[in-house]
């Protein structure tokens, strides 16, 4: 690449605006994949099933990411090109939809919203490097993440199981850790929650949690190794006690009603990702270690 055009390209009002523009339309396309992923990953479940049990396998629509085309949930109308620009759409369509006026989710462009103002953050402390394309990745993986979970419980192995074998690739040359931390944060991570579901089960025979949280710890440790666990352990399981909490007490779900504890490790892995030094600092101070 020419020398004028990374310089370019490197300027922070170009690296704030393209980061911000890109992060609305990749949030278009996390919106679609957290509707759709888990409809494929219950058709491929039935599929195997019916392979196993030697039965035919099952008609089901063909679906994918990219096929078919957005339509209306209602009216199954085709949602045209310039209705699916990320919040002008919304905000131009009133939140309905253009064909029989059904009010669209808040939730897709909140997600949009959301996914820009985070892409336009790691712009901002990134700059235009190979750290800012991870980060990148990192955040919509995890805003993928939360829907998901937020939605089925789920936290679907197609990305949890590459987001960590991308920490410790990226982490062969230093870029968040050195590559033994990442090695030894992706062990730890796994091995910790997965402690604590075998001792809960042991203890009341119950499941408090699933296999994707241990992926998921598992990934945020190989990228930023396991000095990053006990303040993503605390931060997420502090955030986690206090919805949980609310949700009891303010919306009245009962005690046994489970709760994903995916997003609020995406929540602290995010944090952490844009003040990791900070927070460790401020860790090692409170407990007496710096």
């Amino acid at each position: 690449m020419p020398q004028e055009m990374v310089e370019a390209f490197s300027q922070p009002w170009f690296v704030a605006t393209g980061t911000l523009l890109l992060g609305l339309i990749v949030g278009s396309f996390l919106n679609v994949a957290i509707h759709r992923l888990p409809i494929m990953m219950q058709a491929g479940w039935k599929r195997d099933c019916c392979a196993l049990l030697e039965q035919p396998e099952p008609e089901l629509p063909k679906l994918s990411l990219a096929y078919p085309n957005s339509r209306c949930p209602k009216c199954d109308s085709a949602i045209k090109p310039w209705h699916n620009i990320p919040l002008f759409s919304y905000l131009m369509l009133g939140g309905k939809c253009a064909n029989c006026k059904t009010g669209i989710s808040i939730r897709y462009p909140i997600v949009e919203l959301i996914t820009g103002l985070l892409s336009l953050a790691a712009g901002i402390q990134f700059g235009f490097s190979y750290e800012l394309l991870a980060a990148l990745i990192m955040i919509w993986s995890l805003i993928a993440l939360t829907g998901i979970d937020f939605d089925t419980q789920l936290l679907p192995d197609s990305i949890t199981l590459p987001l960590l074998w991308l920490g410790l690739a990226l982490n062969l040359s230093g870029m968040f850790t050195d590559i033994n931390s990442a090695v030894i944060g992706a062990i730890a991570g796994y091995g910790i929650l997965w402690s604590v579901y075998w001792a809960f089960k042991l203890l009341t025979g119950k499941e408090g949690m699933g296999f994707g949280d241990f992926k998921l710890l598992g990934a945020l440790g190989a990228w930023f190794g396991w000095q990053s666990l006990p303040a993503i352990i605390l931060l997420s399981s502090g955030v986690g006690a206090v919805v949980g909490i609310a949700l009891v007490v303010l919306a009245k779900q009962g005690k046994e009603t489970p709760i994903a504890f995916g997003p609020y490790l995406a929540g602290a892995g995010m944090l952490y990702l844009f003040f990791g030094e900070w927070i460790n600092r401020e860790y090692l101070s409170l407990t007496g270690l710096s």
